[in-house]
């Protein structure tokens, strides 16, 4: 099997805010950007990566679900513990500052972890925890 991934789902409640996160201080582009309001699907990628996006999708828009859970998800979301997006970089330092420049909500400064690497954490407009690894 030869499979690649394509796309991957993060909700926002702030398209605006979504986009000037992973637009001005992330840096990906903006690959489509469909919807009024906060019903927007956004997809962001690396300038570098054509083939691998980030859908921000807002979760109120799923007619599979309930009232409740839309209530849990835009708690959870709150707290940040709905989800969250693994990213890396040859130069986590330079990122890092990058992320303080655009007033990032920082969970955790670039730190060497016991299990081998060296990361950050900070959160995105809408609470998903975004973890950046340094990758060389």
């Amino acid at each position: 099997m030869n499979l690649t991934i394509h796309a991957s789902f993060l909700p926002h409640d702030d398209p605006e805010a979504s986009l000037a996160f992973y637009r001005d201080v992330l840096g990906f582009e903006v690959r489509n950007d469909v919807g009024q309001g906060k019903m927007r699907w956004i997809t962001v990628g690396p300038p570098d990566q054509p083939g691998t996006s980030i859908v921000l999708d807002p979760p109120a828009a799923n007619p599979g679900i309930t009232d409740d859970e839309r209530r849990t998800i835009a708690e959870m979301m709150a707290k940040g513990t709905f989800a969250m997006l693994l990213l890396a970089t040859p130069d986590l330092d330079a990122t890092f500052e990058r992320l303080q420049a655009g007033d990032a909500d920082v969970v955790q400064e670039p730190t060497d972890q016991p299990y081998g690497v060296r990361d950050c954490a900070v959160r995105d407009p809408a609470g998903n925890l975004i973890r950046i690894q340094e990758v060389r």
